[in-house]
């Protein structure tokens, strides 16, 4: 496997021991509402993951096998996304996540992080190649499906929320409202959603930056003090991992814009 880009910030505050993995679980997992691993193998992969070794998080997780497929799907999804300088690897790694999610879903049919990393894959990819074409190409209804699953299996899964929003801002920003309408997507829908994954996760930088990006996407610039505002205080995060870093240092750089 070709070498991943290594994480571009410090990483000492970031390094969790299974004693304080343990300790900061919930508050490090409250977006994605994973469960605490009860392989060792598995807990090294995650540490692995929230110091920013993304590529070691993934290649630990693969090997654990298990609950360890879903540090893999996460570490390449979050390494794909912010890191990969190569648009045509980026959307290999989501396909091959998407893949892998799906799979994962079949042996673990309950397991709601099968589903988001899946969707989130998915809609990785759709953006990287057009929203309109992944449309066309019948994306847009699996990633819908796959993240309403996420939410019924999980109803406190943040990240799926912010998903979930997304999918109704970008389909109608990309075809509108009436075309959006026959994709099952509604502006009120969306809006909801960002709102309800900030009540579930507050400090999250991420979501605080997708609900900014998804108000000027629906409403405008009308919005846009608004979107300023949420942009600034998503800059103002303090991450505990290298993932939230990532999405802090995001939200920076949509201020200098």
């Amino acid at each position: 496997m070709a070498k991943w880009t290594a994480f571009p910030y410090d990483a000492a505050g970031y390094r969790y021991d299974a004693a304080t993995l343990k300790k900061q679980w919930s508050r490090l997992h409250l977006g994605d509402a994973e469960p605490w691993p009860k392989d060792d193998a598995v807990q090294a992969a995650w540490a692995l993951f929230h110091a920013g070794e993304f590529q070691k998080a993934h290649e630990a997780g693969l090997k654990a096998g298990g609950a360890g497929i879903t540090v893999a799907n996460k570490a390449q999804a979050i390494y794909a996304n912010y890191l990969e300088k190569s648009e045509k690897n980026k959307l290999a790694m989501f396909m091959e996540i998407a893949e892998r999610a799906a799979a994962q879903q079949a042996d673990e049919p309950n397991n709601a992080n099968a589903y988001y990393w899946q969707a989130y894959a998915l809609g990785r990819y759709s953006q990287g190649i057009s929203v309109a074409k992944a449309l066309a190409q019948g994306l847009g209804s699996k990633v819908k499906t796959a993240l309403e699953a996420t939410i019924k299996l999980q109803p406190k899964h943040a990240d799926a929320h912010i998903a979930l929003g997304a999918f109704h801002a970008e389909v109608i920003d990309k075809v509108g409202k009436l075309l959006g309408k026959t994709q099952g997507a509604d502006a009120g829908t969306g809006l909801k959603l960002y709102r309800e994954a900030l009540k579930l996760h507050p400090g999250s930088a991420i979501a605080m930056v997708e609900y900014a990006n998804g108000l000027v996407m629906l409403e405008g610039d009308k919005k846009m003090a608004e979107a300023e505002k949420l942009y600034a205080d998503a800059a103002a995060c303090t991450p505990m991992d290298a993932m939230e870093r990532l999405d802090v240092e995001m939200a920076k750089a949509e201020l200098e814009d």
